[in-house]
């Protein structure tokens, strides 16, 4: 069985890999909203985060503390406090707002990330990118619709995203210098400092039945997002990209047998506009970048548990990247 995946057409293996990755990273929202139940999502947070420390470090730290030495720590330091208030943001909202929604609106990310690359990383757009941008902020628009009935934590579902694109700036920047294992070792460490205080605040004996929901929690996130790399690695970005979003099919039909959630119609309308805007983005990102055939590298710019990925530079070496290693986990 697994001789005959292996021989599948690396297109194919990655659109497997990113069905079965959405999977656990929509359990993974079930099991938030379980523990916040008994637990504030702040708590809950902080055990994903210390939980993957927890199996980030014996991989990082196999071969001795040399191995994730990096000469940017302050920058290691800004990416890991924003990555903490993402976490905080996206657990929050998690708990607070139907599961569909808040993936949905977590797609938002590219549509931030295009004007913070023209910002900070002197990246020319063109008019098309430019358009298809004011279109997926539309599809924001109807989502949330202003003056509406909107939760006013969907703005923080929102903000989540938009710092998550600048999270990615960062990236791009640290993976010239600093191997994944790196990256993902100093921000498991960092993002367990940053939401150890906010738990502390709303701290609260958890029973062993939440003890085992957050376990749970952390597995479906590490092996969700394990996945995700395999998926992009295997195949071509703009090939195995659209079944990233299996996960709003998978988040919609979890919310709605679990906790009985029926996404409106301005819910679905605005997501289909941001899905479509999103998946033009990165045919034209394809399109002005041909000349790189290979897969690209999947490295997560987002907090442990959050599913976003962020596509590195091809600037980076593939002895750096380790692909094939399910170590790069964020």
């Amino acid at each position: 069985m697994i001789e005959k995946f292996k021989n599948l057409p690396g297109n194919v293996r990655g659109a497997l890999w990113l069905l079965a990755a959405g999977i656990f990273l929509s359990a993974m929202g079930v099991f938030i909203k379980m523990a916040a139940a008994e637990l504030h999502p702040f708590q809950i947070a902080f055990f994903r985060a210390f939980f993957g420390l927890c199996i980030v470090a014996p991989f990082a730290l196999r071969h001795g503390l040399g191995t994730v030495r990096t000469s940017r720590p302050m920058l290691h330091l800004i990416r890991g406090l924003i990555g903490g208030v993402v976490m905080l943001c996206m657990f929050y909202s998690v708990a607070h707002l139907p599961l569909a929604q808040v993936t949905a609106l977590s797609f938002t990310k590219p549509l931030f990330l295009i004007p913070l690359a023209v910002i900070f990383l002197s990246e020319k757009v063109r008019m098309r990118r430019t358009i298809a941008t004011a279109v997926g902020f539309i599809g924001v628009i109807i989502m949330l619709r202003p003056g509406g009935e909107t939760d006013p934590v969907a703005f923080v579902a929102l903000f989540a995203a938009a710092l998550i694109a600048g999270i990615t700036i960062m990236m791009k920047i640290l993976s010239r210098l600093d191997a994944p294992t790196t990256l993902v070792f100093w921000s498991s460490i960092i993002l367990s400092l940053c939401t150890l205080g906010p738990a502390l605040w709303f701290w609260k004996m958890p029973s062993m039945e939440v003890l085992l929901v957050l376990l749970a929690l952390a597995v479906c996130g590490t092996i969700g997002q394990t996945m995700l790399i395999r998926g992009y690695s295997a195949g071509e970005a703009m090939a195995v990209t659209p079944f990233d979003y299996a996960r709003l099919l998978y988040s919609g039909l979890f919310g709605y047998l679990l906790f009985f959630e029926v996404p409106d119609v301005w819910t679905v309308v605005g997501a289909l506009v941001i899905v479509a805007s999103t998946l033009y983005i990165a045919r034209r990102e394809a399109k002005v970048k041909p000349h790189d055939s290979r897969p690209a590298t999947a490295t997560f710019d987002g907090p442990a548990g959050t599913g976003t990925t962020s596509m590195q530079s091809s600037s980076v070496k593939p002895a750096e990247q380790g692909a094939d290693k399910p170590l790069h986990v964020g």
